[in-house]
């Protein structure tokens, strides 16, 4: 397939992709042929001295586009193999090119994946990489920056509330991820911590919306709940002065009586 082909089919995707609804599994096609495509390009052929700038512009635009809708997918893999390959047209041929709007959204997005997945050394290898005059000026940096900050202080309130000023709708995507592995932490802690908690302590404690989302939290984490008390316990031996131990009350208080029907 020629230049101008590819070039063709890449304004299909940009199209489909940019719709107010796009058909994603349409751009996963359209996407699987172009990467197909795209490894018949001049430039990446060994022995070719001057790379084409049509032919790099086109790879990086699909390969920003196959990173996006990786997030709009939920796919973490694709996204991490569409950023390690534009490492190379944003470090290697960046200074040829023209920027890209999509370069620090995506990087930015990749710092939050790092912390996301809780690979902090990874994450400040990637931050050198970056141009330091970013670091401090450009928001979709600023952005992951004081993520990690907030989570170094253990200010997780602040990393709770910074879903309202996302720099990108996509960011929540990492953000949540985020927010998942810091609550599991937080469970593992309260399990060594206390025996139980009421369901609204629970609630703030976790950031947790309702006690419906406690409830199946719980559930997952093998807690018990307690109806009557609108408690959970973490472990079921604790419930002794709950449900359990009013059973127990109630089968002695029985056990007296009938001894004493037979005394009188």
């Amino acid at each position: 397939m020629t230049f101008q082909e590819s070039a063709t089919l890449y304004e299909t995707l940009k199209k489909e992709f940019g719709a107010a609804k796009p058909d994603l599994a349409k751009c996963g096609q359209i996407l699987a042929k172009l990467k197909i495509q795209l490894t018949g390009l001049s430039f990446l052929i060994p022995g070719q001295q001057q790379p084409n700038e049509k032919e790099v512009l086109l790879a990086r635009e699909v390969l920003e586009i196959g990173a996006q809708w990786s997030i709009k997918t939920g796919n973490i893999t694709a996204f991490e193999r569409y950023i390690s390959q534009l490492q190379t047209y944003y470090h290697d041929h960046g200074p040829k090119l023209p920027p890209s709007q999509r370069q620090y959204p995506l990087l930015g997005l990749n710092l939050l994946r790092l912390l996301s997945q809780g690979k902090i050394a990874e994450f400040h290898t990637e931050l050198e990489m970056i141009d330091p005059k970013q670091l401090e000026s450009n928001i979709y940096i600023k952005h992951p920056l004081q993520i990690e900050q907030w989570l170094m202080e253990g200010s997780y309130n602040k990393v709770w509330h910074s879903r309202a000023n996302v720099p990108h709708e996509d960011y929540l995507f990492f953000v949540d991820i985020l927010m998942e592995t810091i609550r599991n932490d937080i469970a593992s802690c309260s399990e060594k911590a206390y025996t139980s908690l009421p369901i609204s302590d629970a609630a703030t404690l976790l950031y947790l919306k309702n006690e419906k989302e406690v409830v199946a939290f719980a559930k997952e984490h093998g807690w018990v709940i307690n109806d009557m008390e609108k408690k959970i316990y973490f472990d079921v031996s604790d419930i002794d002065h709950g449900e359990i131990r009013t059973h127990k009350t109630a089968r002695q208080v029985l056990g007296y009586a009938r001894e004493l029907e037979r005394i009188v």
